[in-house]
């Protein structure tokens, strides 16, 4: 009968609008949750019953309506800024990929509040491991598949100076110190101290680092030679710290003269603008043998040449030649092949050089490090993970993981802000933030949820009003009921 089907339909209307309303009420409560994407249900007539006319023909009623879809909303929510660093925001489409701690499955997330537990895992409130891409801490190039994001060290491993670079003016005017003897004649490993400040005109100290991360002082000592547009030099270290074959004696004291001797050398000038036009270097192995270093073969390297600076070597860690360290000695002055067998020292920018006033030292530096602590974390838009650590070194670690799908609205939703693959849904598409349409990574921000209370409200208005109407035609179709139940009396 028309009456109870009638019943019926207004029956589906309140269902269905009850059910929105929780959608509503879920999109409510969510207002303030992070990553929160709103949902929205879609409805859809019921199966309609043909009824007859008076004509002979008929037509179709309909029998209410139902919930036919509840899709959810990924449009792009705003950023609220924080001061974790480790707290991420997609600006643009993908998720986190994250992986369960005590499993294999991966889940996605746009919640991006990670931060790390005891075991140096970067997880989730809930504990689930961010995956990503380990880096090569040189390169920056990823190394291997995707895996969980994990610090293992929160130190950084020291790195051996290899190369020093001492820009000095050493005056025009200084006589010579030295007389006939070399400093290499007058240098005493074993005496303290192993010269005398009356025997040349300066000398300036620098740093080092071991491949351990511990400091050694390298001096230079320069001295005015014969020849008004020539300096000589020597290069040395502490002789009780220098650990060269044959330098120290068995209970660790300077075994002999050339103890902490490790090169000499000369640097000439032009004459008339005092830029340097030669240097020369002599390698003192730790018993004094020299090696005279020479550019007369266009394989320099093999002739104590590191890209066109002079080498020597030092030791400061024993176990003989295996812990050699080679070291190139910059004065501002590179030497440039000409050709296969010729060449010559040409000044750079900034170079050693021989004026008219004090010697001074105008720049020291070196590369080389020690052991480092971590510090603070950074991540760049491509999701590349930055350690800065007190040495002064900023390392690529890892690099975070995005992944996306070829259906997104297909996504099942798993509580917690996470998303599971489904065969609706497709295969996730993991690649780098930034390649291949997939968003870059906000670091210090959090993605917001993008329901909008305005628009949730017209619409708990609208489903309020509708639940009204239906509940107003099942009311009318009972009134109508008894009224047919009447016609009895």
């Amino acid at each position: 009968m028309a009456l109870s089907s009638a019943l019926y339909a207004g029956s589906s209307g309140l269902s269905s609008l009850g059910d929105t309303m929780q959608i509503i009420g879920d999109n409510i409560a969510n207002v303030n949750t992070i990553g929160f994407k709103g949902s929205t249900a879609n409805f859809q007539d019921l199966l309609s019953q043909s009824v007859s006319t008076m004509g002979g023909g008929s037509t179709q009623v309909g029998s209410g309506s139902a919930i036919g879809d509840v899709s959810a909303n990924f449009e792009q929510g705003s950023f609220k800024t924080t001061g974790s660093s480790t707290d991420l925001a997609v600006g643009g489409s993908g998720f986190f990929v994250l992986r369960e701690s005590s499993g294999t499955t991966n889940y996605y997330s746009r919640a991006g509040n990670f931060g790390f537990d005891k075991d140096g895992n970067m997880i989730n409130p809930n504990g689930y491991i961010v995956q990503g891409w380990k880096l090569d801490s040189d390169s920056g190039n990823d190394v291997g598949s995707i895996t969980d994001i994990h610090l293992d060290s929160f130190t950084s491993k020291p790195s051996a100076t290899n190369q020093i670079q001492v820009i000095a003016n050493l005056d025009s005017t200084a006589e010579n110190n030295s007389g006939t003897d070399a400093l290499t004649d007058i240098w005493d490993g074993t005496a303290t101290p192993p010269i005398s400040e009356d025997v040349y005109e300066y000398q300036t100290t620098i740093q080092v680092y071991d491949s351990l991360g511990s400091t050694h002082d390298i001096t230079i000592y320069f001295d005015k030679s014969d020849t008004d547009s020539t300096y000589e030099y020597i290069v040395t270290c502490n002789p009780n710290e220098d650990r060269r074959e044959g330098a120290l004696d068995e209970e660790g004291l300077p075994a002999n003269a050339a103890a902490g001797l490790l090169a000499s050398g000369t640097i000439s000038f032009e004459p008339s603008s005092g830029v340097i036009s030669n240097v020369t270097m002599t390698s003192i192995d730790g018993e004094g043998a020299p090696t005279p270093w020479t550019t007369d073969d266009s394989e320099a390297d093999d002739y104590g040449l590191i890209d066109g600076k002079f080498k020597f070597n030092s030791n400061f860690l024993g176990n003989g030649t295996d812990s050699l360290q080679e070291v190139a000695l910059d004065f501002g002055a590179t030497y440039d092949m000409i050709d296969e067998d010729t060449g010559s020292w040409a000044p750079d920018s900034l170079a050693t050089t021989q004026f008219a006033v004090d010697s001074n030292t105008i720049y020291k530096g070196g590369n080389g490090y020690g052991a480092g602590d971590l510090q603070d974390l950074n991540v760049t838009e491509e999701g590349i993970i930055i350690g800065s650590y007190s040495n002064g070194q900023r390392i690529p670690l890892y690099r975070v993981a995005l992944a996306d799908f070829q259906n997104v609205d297909g996504l099942g939703k798993l509580g917690g802000n996470l998303f599971s693959e489904t065969t609706f849904s497709g295969e996730a598409v993991t690649n780098k933030p930034g390649t291949n349409g997939l968003g870059s990574i906000a670091s210090r921000a959090l993605e917001q949820s993008n329901v909008d209370i305005a628009d949730e409200f017209v619409t708990m208005i609208t489903a309020q009003r509708g639940f009204q109407a239906n509940s107003k035609i099942i009311t009318t179709i009972d009134t109508m009921l008894s009224e047919l139940m009447n016609l009895k009396r």
